[in-house]
């Protein structure tokens, strides 16, 4: 290494031991998100992730066990967002349809907005043996638990039919979003979030609602997009049966 390549590191060195330990950790994830969803896990380094948040590699291991602990920090980090941004705007949102309609459509932004995340979520992190002992399967509780408030809160209200399973409609809410989504995490397709929200609300509410309790104009929209619904599905299938 010549003098100017020495020169420049022990700059570096000094200025990140000058950097307070919360600014430190701030640079790291965020570099670490960066490297994360551009390379994906196996693919990402720390010596990258270090140049990137301008500290030397020993920094990161000072505040972090290792690289599968810095994934789970970001994924955590991102939840957090996640969590705090749709609990603002949810607040403002009125009736059951419109409530399941702006979850499914929040979600899919996300997966939208962050596709190498959401990959890493359904490929690396949820499928670990301890999962569901960890923090991060505590806010994935949170982020898919207003699907079970909104759809109790219907049933109680008469709205929804009593026998409705709140926990079997977020399953199949999430379910469906990622079945339908996997194309586009693995670059081999697209989806429309808006169409998508609203095909999948007004399947689940047509399913769920008690039939008087369905207001007519609602009623023949969401005939209409089950009809839309049921059309694509047989375009789909018929292209299959083509292949």
């Amino acid at each position: 290494m010549g003098k100017a390549g020495t020169q420049e590191k022990t700059r570096t060195r000094r200025h990140a031991n000058r950097l307070p330990a919360e600014k430190r950790i701030s640079d790291i994830l965020a570099a670490a998100r960066q490297v994360f969803t551009e390379r994906g896990y196996d693919d990402a380094l720390i010596s990258e992730i270090a140049e990137r948040a301008g500290v030397v590699e020993g920094s990161i291991y000072r505040f972090f066990t290792n690289k599968r602990d810095l994934l789970v920090k970001v994924v955590e980090i991102w939840y957090e967002q996640m969590l705090e941004e749709d609990r603002a705007q949810f607040a403002a949102v009125k009736g059951t349809w419109n409530q399941i309609r702006f979850v499914v459509l929040q979600h899919l932004y996300s997966i939208r907005r962050e596709p190498g995340l959401s990959r890493l979520v359904f490929q690396k992190l949820r499928s670990e043996p301890n999962y569901r002992e960890t923090r991060l399967f505590q806010l994935n509780q949170s982020y898919t638990h207003r699907i079970i408030d909104i759809v109790r809160a219907a049933v109680a209200s008469g709205e929804f039919r009593p026998d409705v399973s709140a926990g079997l409609v977020r399953d199949l809410i999430f379910g469906g979003v990622e079945h339908r989504t996997w194309a586009f995490l693995r670059n081999e397709g697209d989806f429309d979030p808006v169409a998508l929200a609203d095909d999948l609300a007004n399947m689940i509410y047509r399913a769920l609602a008690v039939a008087d309790r369905v207001a007519p104009d609602q009623a023949e929209l969401i005939a209409r997009r089950l009809e839309d619904v049921a059309d694509r599905l047989e375009r789909v299938a018929a292209r299959e049966a083509k292949a």
